[in-house]
């Protein structure tokens, strides 16, 4: 079991996109803009979706690897943190999913 957590990945986000983009993918992928960042984020999303459905194990773990990493860089760019994202998963834990779901659409944006 490791103890690498995605605290450890988004402080290596953080300290990578203080770096030069020709040594960084990390910083590359944040001076693309939010667009750059967001569609790597979708097209991780689709290769996890067909790793899953082919029930390919080995993918799953890696295309979630990446959905993972890319994701935090979606956070990191718009300014939200990981934390935040626990806190709302959090709230949201706290009853039936069913009954969670029901209560955002009666939210207003």
């Amino acid at each position: 079991m490791t103890t690498f957590c995605l605290e450890d990945l988004a402080a290596i986000i953080a300290a990578r996109s203080k770096a030069d983009a020709a040594a960084s993918y990390t910083k590359s992928l944040l001076e693309g803009g939010p667009s750059r960042a967001a569609k790597k984020l979708g097209e991780e999303a689709v290769e996890l979706v067909i790793a899953a459905l082919e029930k390919d194990h080995k993918a799953v773990v890696s295309e979630s690897a990446d959905l993972l990493y890319h994701l935090l860089v979606v956070l990191h760019q718009s300014g939200a943190s990981l934390g935040e994202v626990l806190e709302e998963l959090e709230k949201r834990t706290a009853k039936s999913g069913h009954e969670e779901k029901a209560s955002r659409r009666n939210i207003s944006p």
